[in-house]
Protein backbone atom coordinates (compact mmCIF):
# COMPACT_ATOMS: atom_id res chain seq x y z
CA UNK A 1 0.00 0.00 0.00
CA UNK A 2 1.37 3.42 -0.92
CA UNK A 3 1.75 6.16 1.68
CA UNK A 4 -1.09 8.29 0.23
CA UNK A 5 -3.44 5.29 0.26
CA UNK A 6 -2.46 4.47 3.84
CA UNK A 7 -3.19 8.10 4.71
CA UNK A 8 -6.57 7.79 3.02
CA UNK A 9 -7.34 4.69 5.11
CA UNK A 10 -6.47 6.57 8.30
CA UNK A 11 -8.62 9.55 7.35
CA UNK A 12 -11.48 7.15 6.55
CA UNK A 13 -11.29 5.68 10.07
CA UNK A 14 -11.28 9.03 11.89
CA UNK A 15 -15.06 9.67 11.75
CA UNK A 16 -15.61 6.27 13.35
CA UNK A 17 -13.08 7.05 16.07
CA UNK A 18 -14.96 10.28 16.75
CA UNK A 19 -18.26 8.36 16.83
CA UNK A 20 -16.88 5.90 19.38
CA UNK A 21 -15.57 8.77 21.46
CA UNK A 22 -18.98 10.43 21.15
CA UNK A 23 -20.49 7.20 22.48
CA UNK A 24 -18.33 7.52 25.56
CA UNK A 25 -19.61 11.06 26.12
CA UNK A 26 -23.21 9.97 25.53
CA UNK A 27 -22.81 7.22 28.11
CA UNK A 28 -21.17 9.61 30.56
CA UNK A 29 -23.77 12.36 30.17
CA UNK A 30 -26.93 10.26 29.86
CA UNK A 31 -25.99 7.00 31.59
CA UNK A 32 -26.79 4.97 28.48
CA UNK A 33 -26.57 5.07 24.71
CA UNK A 34 -29.93 5.44 22.98
CA UNK A 35 -29.46 3.22 19.94
CA UNK A 36 -33.04 3.78 18.77
CA UNK A 37 -32.56 7.57 18.50
CA UNK A 38 -28.78 8.10 18.47
CA UNK A 39 -28.84 11.39 16.56
CA UNK A 40 -31.43 12.91 18.85
CA UNK A 41 -29.40 11.90 21.87
CA UNK A 42 -26.17 13.19 20.31
CA UNK A 43 -27.88 16.52 19.57
CA UNK A 44 -28.52 16.90 23.32
CA UNK A 45 -24.85 16.53 24.25
CA UNK A 46 -23.12 19.49 25.85
CA UNK A 47 -19.49 20.46 26.32
CA UNK A 48 -16.77 18.15 25.03
CA UNK A 49 -19.35 15.59 23.90
CA UNK A 50 -21.06 18.11 21.65
CA UNK A 51 -17.71 19.24 20.30
CA UNK A 52 -16.58 15.69 19.51
CA UNK A 53 -19.81 15.10 17.59
CA UNK A 54 -19.10 18.29 15.63
CA UNK A 55 -15.59 16.97 15.00
CA UNK A 56 -17.12 13.76 13.67
CA UNK A 57 -19.22 15.71 11.17
CA UNK A 58 -16.13 17.66 10.14
CA UNK A 59 -14.17 14.41 9.75
CA UNK A 60 -16.77 13.07 7.30
CA UNK A 61 -16.54 16.29 5.29
CA UNK A 62 -12.74 16.17 5.30
CA UNK A 63 -12.79 12.55 4.12
CA UNK A 64 -14.78 13.48 1.02
CA UNK A 65 -12.51 16.37 0.10
CA UNK A 66 -9.31 14.42 0.84
CA UNK A 67 -10.53 11.53 -1.29
CA UNK A 68 -11.17 13.88 -4.21
CA UNK A 69 -7.76 15.52 -3.76
CA UNK A 70 -6.05 12.12 -3.66
CA UNK A 71 -7.81 11.02 -6.87
CA UNK A 72 -6.74 14.24 -8.59
CA UNK A 73 -3.16 13.81 -7.34
CA UNK A 74 -2.99 10.18 -8.44
CA UNK A 75 -4.64 10.63 -11.83
CA UNK A 76 -2.72 13.84 -12.50
CA UNK A 77 0.57 11.98 -12.30
CA UNK A 78 1.89 14.26 -9.60
CA UNK A 79 5.21 13.71 -7.85
CA UNK A 80 4.53 10.72 -5.56
CA UNK A 81 6.98 11.84 -2.87
CA UNK A 82 5.44 15.31 -2.64
CA UNK A 83 1.91 13.89 -2.64
CA UNK A 84 2.94 11.49 0.15
CA UNK A 85 4.35 14.34 2.27
CA UNK A 86 1.22 16.44 1.80
CA UNK A 87 -0.97 13.44 2.65
CA UNK A 88 1.05 12.75 5.81
CA UNK A 89 0.79 16.34 7.00
CA UNK A 90 -2.94 16.28 6.25
CA UNK A 91 -3.32 13.14 8.38
CA UNK A 92 -1.43 14.81 11.22
CA UNK A 93 -3.80 17.79 11.07
CA UNK A 94 -6.82 15.50 11.01
CA UNK A 95 -5.57 13.58 14.05
CA UNK A 96 -5.06 16.83 15.97
CA UNK A 97 -8.34 18.42 14.89
CA UNK A 98 -10.79 16.37 17.03
CA UNK A 99 -8.46 16.52 20.03
CA UNK A 100 -8.28 20.30 19.84
CA UNK A 101 -12.04 20.42 19.22
CA UNK A 102 -12.79 18.33 22.32
CA UNK A 103 -10.40 20.43 24.42
CA UNK A 104 -12.15 23.60 23.23
CA UNK A 105 -8.94 25.07 21.81
CA UNK A 106 -10.72 26.85 18.97
CA UNK A 107 -7.86 29.05 17.72
CA UNK A 108 -5.40 26.14 17.54
CA UNK A 109 -8.09 23.96 15.96
CA UNK A 110 -8.68 26.58 13.28
CA UNK A 111 -4.95 26.92 12.59
CA UNK A 112 -4.62 23.16 12.24
CA UNK A 113 -7.63 23.17 9.93
CA UNK A 114 -5.99 25.84 7.75
CA UNK A 115 -2.78 23.81 7.49
CA UNK A 116 -4.84 20.78 6.44
CA UNK A 117 -6.68 22.88 3.89
CA UNK A 118 -3.32 24.01 2.52
CA UNK A 119 -2.36 20.35 2.08
CA UNK A 120 -5.54 19.74 0.12
CA UNK A 121 -4.84 22.71 -2.12
CA UNK A 122 -1.31 21.45 -2.56
CA UNK A 123 -2.50 17.98 -3.57
CA UNK A 124 -4.75 19.46 -6.23
CA UNK A 125 -2.29 22.15 -7.34
CA UNK A 126 1.00 20.22 -7.69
Amino acid sequence: MTTPLACLAIVALLPYLCAWTGGYFRMRQFGRIDNKHPRQQAAQLTGAGARIMAAQANAWEALAVFTAAMVIAQLGGQDPARAARLAQVFVATRLLHPVLYALDLDVLRSLVFIVGLGCLVGLVWI
